[in-house]
């Protein structure tokens, strides 16, 4: 396994790691990678919208794109308990974000959507963190950036659920 890092002049480093330990330190570099982006994105998230923690911003993301869901869709998807997406949908709702709506098929069903305030909210925030991504990444090559989100698309659907039935 081939291991391309960075040293501090980012100069490209390729490691061949054909150990046990080699591949222990790399997953520790991993994890310590993705905790310090986490940070980023969680400060990121509240310097963007003060009022939207990093959590709630990203159920309203899902609404958007699935245009409406349910609750326990959102706690299936993000593999969060029923009782967090309830806290969490009940600030979107305090914050005029999201509202729900009998689901046309069975109105026992509440669908929740976001509202135009919800849609501007998430619009302004896309905006801004394109904007820094692209600050972030702009030194990166096309095939850079293809590969890094063929990589994060993979990470994360490692790690899914099977859809509930």
């Amino acid at each position: 396994m081939f291991v391309v890092a960075y040293n501090y002049n980012l100069e490209k480093v390729i490691h061949v790691a054909d150990t046990p330990r080699d591949r222990e330190e790399s997953l520790d570099v991993i994890q310590r990678e993705l905790t310090a982006f986490a940070r980023r994105a969680r400060s990121t998230a509240a310097r963007l919208h003060p009022d939207l923690p990093l959590v709630s911003y990203t159920l309203l993301a899902h609404i958007d794109h699935r245009h409406g869901c349910r609750a326990t869709d959102l706690a299936a998807h993000y593999m969060l308990d029923k009782s967090t997406v309830s806290r969490q949908v009940a600030t979107l709702e305090k914050l005029g974000l999201v509202e729900r709506h009998p689901d046309p098929d069975d109105q026992r069903i509440q669908v929740l959507h976001p509202t135009a305030a919800g849609t501007e909210a998430l619009a302004s925030t896309q905006a801004s963190r394109r904007a820094a991504y692209r600050e972030r990444l702009g030194a990166w090559t096309p095939e850079d950036l293809e590969q890094f989100a063929q990589y994060l698309l993979r990470y994360n659907s490692a790690g899914e659920a099977p859809p509930p039935r």
